[in-house]
């Protein structure tokens, strides 16, 4: 750590003095920020963009994924997580949109478990596609925390005033996003 650099008077000192202890009472705050609590916050709810009704999805060509590429992999594959595996891989027809850059194709890697290859998947956007339910749920988990000050909580008072804010997560915005396609007909929209 650097050395604290020494003041010509004792109001430069005093100055230092409160820097450093707003500087440990920031680090204080960034220290409760953990992982757990971060995820608590809840997610952005987000509007489709795609311009599909629901007949035009259901009624839409079957788009079927497969990896663009593969690279295979030399571990062994534990047998104690088959189970999962075979869950995993099952084909489900989902919808994928990128939040991000609207309207480009969403390109990944997976990797579900280890002794498996490594895919890379070109997913298009805004429409309905069957690929794996690993895919679906990888794409799913792909989010940012956005960081707020909380201006209701004190964290100092100095000469110049009270300092509010403490540092706290408003909400997890989704980057991509997957949504599952209802293959389940409405009576409501008349086609039963």
């Amino acid at each position: 750590m650097i050395e604290k650099p020494k003041a010509q008077n004792s109001e430069a000192a005093k100055q230092m003095d409160r820097v450093d202890q707003q500087m440990k009472a920031f680090d204080e705050n960034i220290k409760e920020l953990t992982l757990d609590r971060m995820n608590e916050a809840p997610m952005l709810q987000t509007e489709t963009q795609s311009k599909l009704s629901q007949a035009e999805k259901l009624n839409s060509k079957d788009i079927h994924l497969k990896p663009d590429r593969s690279i295979g992999c030399a571990d062994k594959f534990n047998e104690k997580f088959r189970k999962d595996y075979e869950y995993g891989k099952e084909m489900v027809h989902f919808e994928c949109e990128n939040h991000e850059i609207i309207g480009e194709q969403i390109e990944i890697w997976t990797r579900p478990y280890p002794g498996v290859p490594a895919q890379f998947w070109k997913v298009p956007v805004n429409k309905p596609v069957w690929g794996p339910r690993f895919l679906a749920e990888q794409i799913s988990r792909k989010f940012y925390h956005r960081f707020i000050t909380d201006e209701s909580r004190p964290t100092e008072q100095n000469q110049a005033g009270v300092m509010t804010g403490a540092m706290i997560v408003d909400k997890k915005i989704p980057r991509i996003s997957a949504r599952p396609v209802s293959t389940r007909k409405s009576i409501f929209t008349g086609s039963f």
